[in-house]
């Protein structure tokens, strides 16, 4: 099974971006930063996620991540599928918080169940498939709207979702140009994917 090991972020500001982040989510090693080569605009075509026990959960991470500078894409409330909402940090990138629970369970503060990073592609089928090529595990697969790979401890887990639908899902609007500023550290070896994300 492949795994993602770290995502690093191209940021303005590294000094100013490891205090962001420690700050919002504490993550350690598993989220680097290198300076930004070159601007962007617009959607990114991705989101990261964690996905915790409940909406107390949920909030002690959103939080402090707005304290801390963050925007608000969406507002944290309940919904049909549970509790949770979604920033922009001050790098520019995408990051929902999330639980499939809407009523507090008395889990432990600022611990999450997983963190996703998902990738708005332009056509789901085939970049699921690239994926399986390159030693990816199918965990779900929801035809041509959304799959989900399997992923060992600690690692970071990847999810593909149609580029609109991530978008719209973010609460911003699917347009973007320039690079995606992101970086997906693994054991899969270098390459870039069919939406240009790169990989080392």
């Amino acid at each position: 099974m492949t795994n993602i090991n770290a995502l690093t972020l191209d940021v303005p500001d590294i000094s100013a971006a490891e205090v962001f982040y420690d700050k919002a989510f504490g993550l350690g090693d598993r989220l680097r930063f290198q300076a930004a080569a070159s601007p962007s605009r617009g959607f990114r075509g991705f989101v990261i996620s964690l996905v915790v026990a409940d909406p107390t959960v949920a909030d002690s991470f959103l939080e402090p991540a707005l304290d801390a500078g963050a925007t608000v894409l969406k507002p944290a409330k309940k919904s049909f599928w549970g509790y949770g909402g979604v920033i922009q940090t001050p790098d520019g990138a995408i990051w929902k918080v999330a639980s499939s629970s809407k009523k507090p369970t008395g889990a432990p503060a600022r611990e999450f169940d997983d963190l996703v990073l998902l990738l708005g592609v332009d056509d789901v089928a085939a970049t699921k498939q690239f994926y399986v090529d390159r030693g990816f595990t199918v965990g779900k697969s929801y035809g041509r709207k959304y799959v989900e790979f399997e992923s060992g401890p600690d690692s970071v887990k990847l999810a593909l979702y149609g580029r609109k639908a991530a978008a719209k899902d973010a609460g911003v609007d699917a347009a973007g140009s320039g690079p995606h500023r992101l970086v997906i550290g693994s054991d899969a070896g270098r390459f870039t994917d069919p939406d240009g994300f790169s990989w080392e």
